[in-house]
């Protein structure tokens, strides 16, 4: 097998644990409250990354007054903003429907980029947000909704994205570049500090959750979160940005498939009209960057 071969390998598995967060984060929202779930899967990953950190020979960073402060709303933001609302979200929605809407993050980053940092859009960056919200729309817009197909809960986990452009895009906004797994463990610990307060709100000795809560924590912690970012930078260093973007594509086919085949949720033609409206939107943004 190539070097190229095994980074396509990599990237692919890493976007399809990406996917397999929604469903895990489905389990999670029956049994848990979303701060809660956000504050044990962090101090469930936090030592994973200190280990690795030290096993690679990484130190922490130094950073300055105004990069220490970006490095507390990325942590805010993709850390704890993305897991507490997609949880949220997923006890009024499916996870097929999540797993769509997740599935449009490289171009909502796209869009972010636009509105917050004023930079001007072609028409093929225009062309893929209208795509991804068509897709985010086919869903949202089904007839019949119901307790599953919430309007709600597709808006909250709307947001979840939002979060996770914010975290992208603020990441650039660095003045020192930080080694990416020192960088994971600074949000781990920063997220995790976080979302305590809130977590003890909730009053989570309260809440009652099965066995199959549990592992859908320890599930999420160290498979898709650490063991997702090992995947994704060893494919990264060896294939080109463009066709590394061109993976994120993945995540929302691994969601769907997920959906229907563990939690046994019905695949429907309003879901598959989205999944394909958000993979053409993400192959023609990935198409600009190669072009």
């Amino acid at each position: 097998m190539t070097p190229k071969t095994q980074g396509y390998l990599y990237l692919a598995l890493a976007m399809a644990l990406v996917g397999s967060t929604v469903v895990a984060s489905k389990v999670i929202a029956a049994g848990l409250p979303p701060f809660t779930a956000t504050a044990l899967r962090l101090a469930l990953a936090l030592p994973c990354f200190v280990l690795l950190m030290r096993r690679a020979g990484v130190s922490l960073p130094r950073p300055d007054r105004r990069d220490g402060l970006l490095l507390l709303v990325q942590a805010t933001a993709g850390s704890v903003g993305y897991t507490t609302l997609l949880v949220a979200g997923l006890t009024l929605t499916s996870a097929a429907d999540g797993g769509v809407i997740v599935g449009t993050l490289p171009v909502v980053s796209a869009a972010v980029a636009i509105l917050v940092l004023g930079e001007r859009p072609r028409p093929s960056v225009l062309a893929a947000i209208a795509l991804a919200a068509g897709g985010v729309l086919a869903i949202t817009l089904q007839p019949g909704g119901d307790g599953q197909r919430s309007a709600l809960g597709n808006v909250l986990i709307v947001g979840a994205v939002i979060c996770e452009g914010l975290f992208i895009l603020l990441n650039k906004r660095l003045r020192r570049e930080i080694p990416p797994l020192a960088q994971s463990t600074v949000m781990t610990g920063l997220g995790l500090l976080v979302a305590l307060v809130p977590a003890v709100l909730e009053q989570p000795w309260t809440a009652s959750f099965d066995a199959a809560t549990a592992w859908a924590i320890v599930y999420y912690a160290l498979v898709p979160t650490v063991g997702g970012y090992l995947l994704w930078y060893a494919g990264a260093a060896r294939v080109s940005g463009a066709e590394a973007a061109l993976f994120t594509a993945v995540a929302p086919v691994a969601a769907v498939t997920l959906a229907f085949s563990v939690l046994g949720e019905p695949i429907g033609l309003n879901q598959a009209l989205g999944v394909g409206l958000v993979l053409v939107a993400v192959f023609s943004l990935a198409a600009r960057k190669t072009g």
